[in-house]
């Protein structure tokens, strides 16, 4: 089957061709213009595959209600011309093909439960941590979903003593992507991440409140893999970093042998990389199909 992905992201569309077991065949990467400039190239680009499906991993925020005169479109986001935007119903509508659409960071989460490091787990976390925070849960066999998609990116959690940065998020003064995405990095420290490797104080304060969110995603949830990555976690030493301030924060209350002796294997870059998104958004249009034709 030929199945065609989109990772929509608010500075680049990666759109993907693969099949149901996970091999890509061809991508391409178009820049986030308006949806006006931007959807009919990616709409040539699968009309030329000649896909049979199509999957969504999508920025948000997004109406994921099935019930919603709004299903499928994205809401309040703050990118120019795409509030508002009926993403699934222009793809249904120009491919005639199953459209599926959920969060890019739980078509993240799906890729690496079916494909990745989480395979065969029934419950799993992915973390991104890079121009944003976001959280994808997979939660006894399926992708969580409620009253909206959850936004545990900005858990709020509790400030380091001494530290007076204000945060960069607008909303919150103490969630995790105000205090710890790229962006936080950089306004506080005055250089990007990656012109920080040798700052160890950098990386403790970043690995300090990880592991907050990590040890409360834990508590929440009880996944049985918590995969972490994105542009900050390119930064490799902090996986050690956050599985130890993890440790220590659970303070010996969960008790498991995943906790307790193999925290290595538990808290894990993706087992597919920087493709998890992508992988991820063609099982979303595998399942669409199977829905439709089932």
């Amino acid at each position: 089957m030929v199945i065609g992905g989109i990772e929509a992201g608010g500075t680049k569309m990666v759109c993907a061709v693969g099949d149901e077991a996970g091999n890509l065949s061809d991508r391409m990467t178009v820049l986030t213009g308006t949806p006006e400039d931007t959807l009919p190239r990616m709409i040539r680009y699968f009309k030329e595959k000649k896909v049979e499906a199509l999957g969504i991993g999508c920025f948000g925020p997004l109406d994921l209600d099935r019930k919603s005169p709004g299903y499928g479109s994205i809401t309040s986001t703050p990118k120019p011309g795409w509030a508002g935007c009926e993403i699934l119903k222009v793809f249904r509508e120009a491919l005639s093909v199953p459209v599926g659409l959920d969060t890019d960071v739980n078509g993240a989460v799906l890729g690496e439960v079916l494909l990745g490091a989480a395979k065969d787990c029934d419950t799993a976390v992915y973390l991104t941590i890079g121009t944003g925070a976001g959280v994808g849960v997979y939660c006894n066999g399926a992708l969580l979903h409620g009253l909206v998609h959850p936004e545990a990116g900005h858990l709020l959690i509790g400030r380091k003593s001494g530290d007076s940065f204000p945060g960069v998020c607008p909303f919150h003064e103490n969630c995790l992507e105000g205090l710890a995405s790229g962006p936080a990095l950089e306004k506080r420290w005055g250089r990007p991440a990656a012109e920080l490797f040798a700052r160890e104080e950098v990386w403790e304060l970043e690995a300090y409140y990880l592991a907050q969110a990590v040890s409360n995603y834990i508590l929440a949830y009880s996944p049985q893999k918590v995969i972490l990555w994105g542009g900050v976690m390119h930064q490799t030493q902090l996986f050690g970093l956050v599985r130890a301030k993890v440790r220590e924060l659970l303070n010996g209350y969960v008790r498991h042998p995943a906790l307790e002796e193999e925290l290595d294997g538990y808290i894990v870059p993706p087992g597919l990389g920087d493709n998890a998104g992508i992988i991820g958004a063609i099982q979303l249009g595998r399942l669409a199909a199977e829905r439709m034709n089932g």
